[in-house]
């Protein structure tokens, strides 16, 4: 194995669930992060916007923002991974996705689309209506 960079989880159970969430309701995203970004990460190559760097102990936080249907960009805000990365330890560590919310409640219960677009059960009124004020606006 040469130089390469280990994946660990801040909170592997939390991460897990978000992530089968985006396997489940946005399968291209999920390809995209496990395809492509995971081995780029192992090999070094970060990507994303870089949120904090620590230089005096190598640390830098990253956002990622991944692909997402637009309308679900507009609706739920985009699928983000936050990752820290530790390059003394050459370590990556995966923190979260977001949006927390939809993602979280994906996973607890089945979610229904609404014009094609996740709605969530918590605040369904909510969803539908800025999916249909999006389309209003589009139609015009």
């Amino acid at each position: 194995m040469k130089n390469n960079f280990v994946i660990e989880y801040l909170n592997e159970n939390e991460f897990r669930k978000k992530e089968r969430s985006v396997k489940k309701y946005n399968m291209l995203a999920y390809k995209k992060l496990v395809f492509d970004y995971y081995p780029s990460f192992r090999d070094g190559n970060f990507k994303g916007v870089i949120t904090m760097k620590n230089a005096k102990d190598s640390i830098t936080k990253y956002e990622l923002k991944l692909p997402t249907d637009r309308m679900f960009a507009k609706v739920h805000g985009d699928i983000v991974l936050h990752y820290t990365v530790y390059e003394n330890q050459k370590l990556v560590m995966l923190d979260t996705l977001s949006p927390e919310d939809i993602l979280d409640e994906g996973h607890q219960k089945e979610l229904s689309t609404y014009k094609g677009v996740m709605v969530s059960k918590s605040h369904a009124e909510r969803d539908m209506f800025k999916i249909n004020l999006l389309d209003m606006l589009n139609q015009k």
